[in-house]
């Protein structure tokens, strides 16, 4: 089921973006929130990044930043803006997103007819280390399972937490997916219903399978849960009966980590690291892993495989003729 988002009110300005672009700025924001449907976060991020980059650019040209301004730009300013970037001590990660979005601003403009400036296509971007996922080994991942409920202040809210770690490591899941889940979106198992329909990033729907001990989980959290929300309402909820905040859910993590002596890499995303990780290693095909963790492209899902080399290497030295 489609989702309405809640981010349709017009985005505040903030106050570092020149007067000449604010029109525009606000705009091109607006575009991302309606057409674009991105998420909250994303059009935060954006923000963030057009707020850095407009300021230098008025304060490097030495004049009133204007739609004229921004298309006489060269692939020097460009490169002193990054080059700022790197000497404050901002990430190549970091500095390579805020370029992307500056590219993406500057197609906007010449894809509405604002404007165009085919400098920022010649600009390269920061190369970027190696990302390696950090996933939980199995024994870790069944402790947190195990024993996650035990570290809550009051039942409900430990089976909720057992329900949410159960979905994230069960199914795949992304934080901002399991918490955007609403009661009606749980498959019914006495209509013999077993697959769960996710919206994911670029508000792409992806079916993934709701395994028996997960949607148990999920029944003893309903049962215990003193709200009732109704079925278009969240399915984790907080302690006042809101929707449950990822910044909630991260500390419930965060709290077991420590109370349970698991590795400091133990995040809602690393769930779904060891989810992808786990099925690799117990004979998953890497096309299947793609479509249950809805990446778009096979390269984002192979960056596993560089995470259970040792079991990899492990299997082959056992079962390779000329290893033996």
């Amino acid at each position: 089921m489609t989702k309405t988002r809640v981010n349709d009110a017009p985005a505040e300005i903030p106050l570092a973006i020149p007067p000449g672009v604010q029109p525009v700025f606000a705009a091109f924001l607006d575009w991302l929130r309606m057409e674009r449907r991105v998420s909250p976060n994303t059009v935060a991020s954006y923000s963030r990044d057009l707020a850095s980059f407009f300021p230098f650019i008025a304060e490097h040209t030495g004049e009133d930043l204007t739609i004229g301004v921004l298309e006489g730009l060269k692939p020097f300013d460009f490169r002193a803006w990054l080059a700022l970037r790197v000497k404050n001590g901002l990430s190549a990660t970091s500095n390579a997103r805020a370029l992307s979005t500056v590219r993406t601003f500057y197609k906007w403009l010449e894809k509405t007819g604002r404007g165009e400036n085919h400098a920022v296509r010649a600009i390269r971007g920061p190369k970027l280390p190696s990302s390696v996922p950090k996933a939980l080994s199995q024994a870790d991942a069944e402790i947190l399972l195990d024993e996650i409920d035990l570290l809550a202040a009051e039942p409900w809210i430990g089976a909720r937490d057992c329900a949410l770690v159960s979905l994230l490591y069960g199914c795949g899941l992304r934080i901002a997916e399991a918490l955007d889940l609403n009661q009606s979106d749980i498959p019914d198992r006495q209509k013999g219903s077993a697959m769960l329909r996710v919206i994911g990033k670029g508000r792409k729907e992806r079916l993934t399978p709701l395994l028996p001990v997960v949607w148990d989980a999920i029944a003893e959290y309903r049962k215990l849960c003193p709200y009732g929300p109704g079925p278009n309402g969240p399915l984790f909820i907080g302690a006042r009966g809101a929707r449950l905040n990822p910044s909630v859910a991260r500390k419930v993590l965060q709290t077991a980590r420590r109370g349970l002596g698991l590795p400091e890499t133990a995040s809602p995303h690393a769930l779904r690291h060891s989810f992808a990780t786990h099925l690799l290693a117990g004979g998953g095909d890497l096309r299947t892993i793609q479509e249950l963790l809805g990446h778009a492209s096979l390269s984002t899902t192979q960056r596993y495989t560089q995470v259970d080399t040792a079991t990899l290497m492990t299997e082959y030295a056992k079962a390779h003729p000329r290893a033996r």
